[in-house]
């Protein structure tokens, strides 16, 4: 297939003001795209490693191989560019297997007199897991368990798998000192299936008939058998986290659900056509950042349909797209989007050609966009880039997110009144609103149709709902609304509630 390359610098301007931008943090890049000799990094949340603001995705050529293309050539010219963070998933088919050759290459296998610990240190390496129970078994409604066939049924199935396939005999055995940097698990859906993961968790019993991933995932990274499934007390994971494309809300749960701060970091959607879905930048980014977490970015160029692939799950080589952007939407314009989303640490990328002429490279081209501070466009810049987005395939490009939400109201509004040493007060709580296209601004809190608060937005970063306090002077009844507006001046009311008057 023919290599499609960047318009050069002279159009590029003509057609939008992000060639300043990308010349001034990566100059020549759009007449020829450069070799990075040491890329950027950014600290990667409360994990604190230093990561760089790209990583090699497990998927397109690495997945579904096209033919004449080496997958492992991918990931050893990653390594060579100083990328650090490899991502890879037990649904990716032959992905894990193709690692596996490349850290035998570059001697990265534990227990082999070669193994070079330096170099595995230096890296980040995550896989994902789609198996929602550690043990149980049965369907249950709402939870989507799947695995690739082989192997088990059950969460650490898919850990030993992993760990076999990229340090081992993908058989089955690996070395004692084999680990993983993280653990995702894959692809979250529905609020059943946060449950689902959180069975067993707070109170762990290992004679439950059922237990979540999260239990069994945190005993193999604290080296500690609560749930019975690590009898050898055996630490192979760093990290958790999780992974979501579709609903906000339901990631939003995940987070809220994490009392305890199990979760390290989140894999989420975030490309220049998120808005013109229900988004992940105004909902669920925002509260990830409150708590900290790694944030990933992924669907970058929505999984290749903003270019040549239709919008619909890939699941054939001829769905890996091949070209270096498109003269109407240049990659680097999309990348760098992603990367200066607010809360967003890296991009992941999955690769479908790589050359050895840098203007035919979609590896160094990449790289070399990705070379962004995380506030390295303005808000008009990103309005630009999104402009360009929604033109391709009339914006219908995100098919893996949920359609598009407008501000939505408070949730679960209710009031409720004591009375103490003759003092009367009225506590109002709620949860929290979802944002449109603009991010949420204020609460406001109303009461018998007067505006008495005014509340900044902040993340819910728990189940437990935001409350508000009042005394009263009265022993009448009151209604009370919540109000919530954002950055466009729109406004969004709940039902009224009634305080009952006091006798």
């Amino acid at each position: 297939m023919p290599i499609q390359s960047h318009m050069n610098r002279r159009k590029f301007a003509k057609t939008t003001v992000l060639a300043a931008a990308a010349t001034a943090i990566v100059p020549g890049f759009i007449s020829q795209c450069i070799k990075t000799p040491a890329p950027m990094k950014r600290i990667f949340g409360k994990l604190g490693f230093e990561v760089t603001t790209m990583g090699l995705g497990g998927q397109a050529s690495l997945q579904w191989t096209p033919e004449g293309v080496d997958p492992v050539k991918i990931i050893l010219k990653a390594f060579d560019l100083g990328i650090n963070y490899f991502d890879t998933s037990n649904l990716y088919g032959p992905s894990q297997a193709n690692f596996g050759k490349a850290f035998r290459i570059k001697n990265l296998i534990p227990g082999l007199s070669s193994y070079d610990e330096t170099l595995r240190h230096s890296i980040f390496l995550t896989s994902k897991t789609h198996l929602r129970y550690a043990k149980g078994n049965g369907e249950v409604k709402g939870v989507n368990n799947w695995t690739n066939g082989e192997q088990g049924t059950h969460t650490i199935d898919d850990l030993h798998r992993s760990l076999s396939l990229m340090f081992g005999d993908g058989k089955g055995n690996y070395s004692k000192d084999a680990y993983l940097d993280m653990v995702l698990i894959h692809n979250l859906n529905t609020k059943e299936e946060v449950d689902a993961l959180y069975e067993g968790l707070d109170k762990t019993d290992p004679n439950a008939e059922r237990i979540g991933a999260l239990a069994a995932l945190r005993d193999y990274r604290d080296g500690t058998n609560l749930t019975g499934l690590n009898p050898r007390n055996e630490k192979l994971i760093r990290h958790i986290g999780f992974s979501g494309h579709f609903d906000p809300s339901v990631n939003m749960y995940m987070i809220q659900r994490d009392h305890t701060n199990l979760l390290d970091a989140m894999l989420v959607a975030i490309n220049a056509n998120d808005k013109l879905m229900f988004n992940m930048q105004h909902n669920v980014i925002p509260l990830a950042a409150a708590k900290n977490m790694g944030i990933i970015a992924m669907k970058v160029f929505a999984d290749g349909a903003m270019y040549t692939k239709p919008a619909e799950w890939s699941n054939t080589p001829n769905h890996v797209v091949h070209t270096v952007g498109s003269e109407s939407l240049p990659s680097q314009s999309l990348i760098k989007y992603s990367l200066t989303t607010p809360g967003i640490h890296l991009a992941i990328i999955g690769i479908g050609h790589i050359s050895d002429n840098d203007k035919e490279c979609q590896l160094t081209h990449n790289l070399a966009a990705a070379q962004i501070l995380s506030a390295g466009l303005t808000d008009a810049e990103r309005t630009i880039i999104e402009e360009m987005a929604k033109k391709v395939k009339e914006g219908k490009t995100n098919y893996f997110q949920t359609a598009a939400l407008p501000l939505t109201a408070s949730k679960e509004v209710s009031v409720v009144q004591k009375k103490e040493t003759n003092v009367r007060s009225a506590t109002l709580s709620w949860s929290t609103a979802y944002a449109g296209d603009a991010p949420i601004k204020t609460y406001e809190v109303w009461r018998d149709g007067t505006k008495i608060k005014d509340i900044p937005f902040t993340p819910q970063i728990t189940i437990n709902p935001f409350t508000y306090s009042e005394s009263l002077n009265d022993k009448t009844a009151h209604t009370y609304i919540m109000k919530v507006s954002d950055g466009k001046g729109r406004i969004a009311e709940s039902m009224p509630v009634t305080l009952e008057k006091m006798g």
